[in-house]
Parts: structure tokens; C-alpha cells; sequence
């Protein structure tokens, strides 16, 4: 749930569409991390219908961000925002674009499970990789409630869990070498498997990106509170 939007104007129809930007933000996120999820489920059940379902569906996520980026738009065409009103528009115009990619990413993962079917792999090899996806999947959910309150410091907490996700990354690419390595056969199915770990590599930067953005907002509002205050005195 959004925080409502701080310092109410007189202007009723100007917090309501600071609002509304905030809230589609959040609903595109909805869309991406159900289009994570989903990813992992078709690569889990070898589910190509699901795949193609997800790539189907991924102009909806390019729908949505568009018409928030026209709110924002207006927005700051209309209403020439300033101070804490301007950078949340900034800061939901370059959260739009990271969740965007990720539904992207999500889109990638659908095809590179689709093009593997024909050699897939065995479940043990997919263990680590689906773990990989369940946590980039938590890590999601808690940057988008982190966005929805604005809140810096569990932003900054996200972006430290990241770490795990490139330590993820690293174990998936060295197993795969080796494995590669010990049966040479299994190249195609194997890089299938690395391009999936580097999709879920690229959505935890995109989730640091918007974690970026909330610490940016936080900074900038506190920065310019102090020199308020500092001119109160």
C-alpha cells in the first residue's frame, strides 16, 4: 500500500495524480514479478505453454509503463512540480523503466525455456538455478514495498541481499563449466542454463537500480529539509 502522498496541496486533483503515479508504479511491478514467477514455473515444469503465455503477455507491461509515462508527463508539463514533488516524479519515471526491463527479462527467460525443451535438463541441474529465481523473486516483492513507502533504509538492506544474488550467479556458472567440461555433449543445454542465471543476474541489478532510486529520493528530501531549516534560523 502507497504512503500517501506527504504535504497535501490545495490543489486536490494534483495529489490524486501524484498518487495515481505511485500506485500504477506499483501495479506495474505486480505485473513483472507475476511474469518472474511464472518464468520459473514454465523452467520448473519444462511448461512451454505457460512460456509462450508470458512472452503473449508481455505488451501488457509495455502498455502500462507507457501510460504512466504519459501521467508523468503531464505532470510535469501541467503542473511544473517542484522540491519533493519533482524528484518523486523522477524517481517513478526511472523506477517505470527498470520494472519494464524486468518484465523484458522475464520475456527472455520464457523463450530461452522454450528452446531448451528439446534437451532438458534433469532436475538436479535446475535445483540451484530455480533457487536462484526464488530469491530474486523475494528480493522483487521487498523492493517494490520498499518503493511503496519510500522507505531508504530497507532499500539500503535490499541492495546489500544483492550480493548473494552474484555469489548465485557465480556457483551456477562454475557448475555449468564443469559440467561442461566432463560431457561436452551438453554444451547447447548448458549456456540455456547460464543465459537463464544471467536474466536473473540482470533483474537483481534492475531491483538495486530502483532501490537506487528510493535512496536518492530520501536523500535529496532530506538534504532539502536541513536547508530549510538552516534558512528558518
Amino acid at each position: 500500500m502507497t504512503n500517501p502522498t506527504p504535504n497535501p496541496h490545495i490543489s486536490k486533483k494534483f495529489d490524486h495524480e501524484l498518487d495515481n503515479i505511485r500506485t500504477n508504479t506499483l501495479r506495474l511491478g505486480g505485473m513483472a514479478e507475476d511474469q518472474v514467477h511464472l518464468a520459473i514455473l514454465a523452467i520448473k515444469d519444462n511448461n512451454i505453454a505457460l512460456a509462450e503465455q508470458i512472452i503473449a503477455d508481455d505488451h501488457k507491461l509495455d502498455l502500462m509503463e507507457a501510460s504512466v509515462n504519459e501521467q508523468c508527463i503531464h505532470i510535469l508539463a501541467q503542473r511544473q512540480p517542484i522540491a519533493c514533488d519533482l524528484r518523486l516524479v523522477i524517481a517513478v519515471i526511472r523506477a517505470l523503466n527498470d520494472i519494464e526491463r524486468i518484465g523484458d527479462d522475464a520475456k527472455r527467460i520464457a523463450r530461452i525455456t522454450i528452446n531448451m525443451s528439446n534437451q532438458y535438463p534433469e532436475q538436479v541441474k535446475l535445483d540451484l538455478l530455480l533457487e536462484f529465481g526464488e530469491q530474486v523473486i523475494r528480493l522483487l516483492h521487498d523492493a517494490l514495498d520498499a518503493f511503496a513507502r519510500m522507505d531508504a533504509e530497507a532499500a539500503m538492506e535490499i541492495k546489500q541481499r544483492d550480493r548473494l544474488m552474484d555469489i548465485f550467479y557465480g556457483d551456477i556458472l562454475k557448475m555449468q563449466m564443469h559440467d561442461i567440461s566432463v560431457t561436452p555433449s551438453i554444451v547447447p543445454m548448458a549456456f540455456n542454463l547460464i543465459w537463464i542465471a544471467k536474466r536473473f543476474e540482470r533483474i537483481g541489478d534492475r531491483i538495486c537500480n530502483i532501490c537506487e532510486h528510493i535512496m536518492n529520493y530520501k536523500l535529496t528530501q532530506e538534504k532539502s529539509s536541513n536547508i530549510n531549516l538552516t534558512l528558518q534560523h
